[in-house]
This record gives C-alpha cells, sequence and structure tokens, in this order.
C-alpha cells in the first residue's frame, strides 16, 4: 500500500500538486501580460533606433510565422498584420516563461542575462528553420549589436514587471548544493 509517506499520491500530495499547478497557470498568464508589456517597450526602443539610424523595419518575422504555418512567403513580402503576430506572440509566449521562472525562484539580472539569451536563440532558431532568416554570423556586427539590445530591452522589461508582479511562491532549496 502507498501512501503519502511512501511515494504514493495521497490526498494532500495531490492537493499541493494541484496548487502548484494552478499556481504555475497563474504565473505563466501573469508572465504573457508582462511579455506583452516587455514587447510593447521593445517596439517603442527599435522605433527610436529606427529614426536615428535610418533602419527600415524587419519583415523576418512575419515571413517565419507565414512559413510555420504551411505558406512560402517571398523574400520581399512585407505582411505587416503576421509581423504583428509574431512579435506579440513571441512577446506573450516567452512572457510566459519569465513569469514561471519568477514564480520559481529565477529572477532578477541573472534570469534577464538567461531569458535575453533565450529569446535570441528562439528568434534564430525559428527563422532558420524555416529558412526566412540568416544566422547571426553572417550579419554585419552593427545588426548584431542592434539585434542583442532589442532583445535585452524587452527582457528587462518583461523581468522587471514579472518580478515585481509574480511572487517566488514556488522557490525551493532543494537541490542547493551539489549533487
Amino acid at each position: 500500500m502507498n501512501g503519502p509517506s511512501q511515494g504514493g499520491g495521497g490526498l494532500e500530495q495531490q492537493m499541493q500538486e494541484a496548487a502548484r499547478g494552478r499556481t504555475l497557470l497563474v504565473a505563466a498568464a501573469r508572465g504573457a501580460v508582462c511579455g506583452l508589456a516587455g514587447a510593447a517597450v521593445m517596439t517603442a526602443s527599435e522605433k527610436v533606433e529606427q529614426i536615428l539610424t535610418q533602419r527600415p523595419d524587419s519583415y523576418v518575422p512575419a515571413r517565419t510565422l507565414l512559413t510555420l504555418l504551411g505558406n512560402r512567403p517571398r523574400q520581399e513580402d512585407k505582411p505587416l498584420l503576421w509581423n504583428h503576430a509574431m512579435h506579440w506572440g513571441t512577446g506573450a509566449a516567452l512572457g510566459a516563461l519569465r513569469g514561471i521562472w519568477s514564480a520559481t525562484g529565477i529572477r532578477g539580472p541573472f534570469a534577464t542575462m538567461k531569458h535575453t539569451g533565450f529569446r535570441l536563440a528562439f528568434d534564430q532558431t525559428l527563422e532558420n528553420a524555416t529558412g526566412m532568416g540568416a544566422p547571426p554570423s553572417t550579419w554585419t556586427p552593427r545588426e548584431q549589436i542592434v539585434d542583442v539590445l532589442h532583445k535585452a530591452v524587452y527582457s528587462a522589461a518583461t523581468g522587471l514587471a514579472a518580478d515585481r508582479w509574480i511572487p517566488p511562491a514556488l522557490e525551493s532549496r532543494k537541490g542547493a548544493t551539489s549533487h
């Protein structure tokens, strides 16, 4: 017979797991909202940068999303609404991840740095897997810096909002020492 003390699925354990699941779901939903705020801040920083540098809008995100949905956009296509869908959708999705991080104690500047890398990797993976983007190593140094800076702005804004709004209710100390 498996009881709570023997690793079985006792009622108390089931209730704790359900509460943990609800906490994670709420953290993900709040994180998605924080991610939308981060995407808004990133958009504003991009528009300011574009005014200063005269860099045109990129439609690689839109073409990536369309390709993921089974379409074959041309490089000269500029589907603005699909660009917005990818921009805001990615902001919300990766914001949900950051919300879960905040709830589980992955917080602060170190988490923001990791989240920036995750955001860059996510975008590049999809863009290159679909054939709609080129690896950053083929970009000019200026383009690389601009991309990293804007993703850092997104992650900083998202992380600040998430860490402020989502308490570290599921932070654990298990495994804090070497295995």
